[in-house]
């Protein structure tokens, strides 16, 4: 990573600037329920809310409208899960340019049914067997796409931040001025870009990374110092932020801004669901509530009378939502 391709402050304007009124300003929400649990204020930043489901928007949009008019007309191509397929996909939409998405077979149901109803072109693979990179590297030089990276990418980066602005000037506007601000966080690019913007604008606020139990590479990682990876690729209901590691552009930077990172298990992401839900009518996919599931159920890793959590998504199967709901 260079000095001109590390993201910072200006590009993360310059994204905010790029999106303009076509992504939503989501709520800061708080319920004096979430705040009894957690024996302090909770704040959440209601990414759920956000077109398409998830932050992921912003990232998606930052970046095609970051290329050149030759490399949009081409086309993107993007990885992902379902989150970021479908930022990806919306983007590319409303770009007018097409988008080929390589999914993993055992993504929710509804994200890959969300993306195709997006426009966009979806390529299912096996995440044991197949070679996703392989795969996209022969459809990218066949059509001449532009990859669209999920979180290590300067401009998914930016576009992710401008979440950090908001969060900056809402919770300015609620009174509160020092926090900790947990993020459900994969492959860092929401804590990064969270993180540089709060840097500038909120510098009193403390970002820490959260993750489901099993796939904490980055907690390891701010551990150790250096990129720790790990030993799964499943095996968690959190499938929007299960990565092998932090990213190269990413790790710098959570390094350098991030607190320790915070782990939850899947159980709790569960039972944050159905407290989002109680408490404030919030629907959110379990990797979604990892950030709510910490402040809930880890207060001793937090300090200050206020806590800020992202809730990163949304889209979750009516039938795992339900069992949330059941069991919460």
């Amino acid at each position: 990573m260079t000095a001109q391709t590390a993201p910072d402050i200006a590009m993360i304007r310059a994204a905010q600037a790029r999106i303009g009124g076509r992504l939503r300003r989501t709520p800061l929400l708080w319920s004096p329920g979430l705040d009894a649990i957690a024996g302090r204020r909770v704040l959440v930043k209601a990414e759920s809310l956000q077109l398409t489901g998830s932050f992921k928007a912003r990232g998606g949009w930052s970046a095609i409208s970051a290329l050149t008019p030759e490399a949009r007309a081409a086309g993107v191509l993007a990885f992902s899960s379902g989150n970021h397929a479908q930022g990806v996909a919306y983007a590319a939409r409303e770009h007018g340019i097409p988008a080929v998405i390589l999914m993993p077979r055992d993504a929710p149901e509804a994200k890959v049914e969300n993306t195709r109803a997006l426009g966009a072109e979806v390529v299912l693979f096996d995440r044991a067997t197949d070679d996703r990179d392989a795969l996209g590297a022969a459809l990218a030089q066949e059509r001449g796409l532009t990859l669209v990276r999920p979180f290590d990418d300067p401009q998914v980066i930016a576009g992710q931040g401008t979440a950090g602005l908001e969060i900056a000037e809402q919770a300015a506007e609620a009174g509160v001025r020092e926090a900790d601000v947990l993020v459900c966080c994969g492959g860092g690019g929401l804590t990064s870009g969270v993180a540089l913007a709060l840097e500038a604008e909120a510098p009193g606020m403390r970002v820490h990374p959260v993750e489901p139990e099993g796939f904490d590479d980055a907690a390891r990682s701010l551990a150790s110092g250096r990129i720790e990876r790990n030993a799964r690729l499943t095996g968690s209901i959190c499938d929007a932020i299960i990565t092998p590691e932090p990213g190269q552009v990413t790790f710098p930077i959570l390094k350098r801004l991030c607190h320790p990172g915070l782990v939850v298990s899947d159980t709790e992401a569960m039972a944050a669901m159905a407290a989002a839900f109680r408490h404030l009518r919030l629907v959110l996919e379990p990797g979604g509530a990892v950030a709510l599931a910490a402040a809930l159920f880890r207060p001793e890793a937090v300090t200050g009378e206020a806590v800020i959590c992202l809730a990163s998504g949304g889209n979750v199967d009516a039938r795992r939502f339900a069992e949330a709901i059941t069991r919460g």
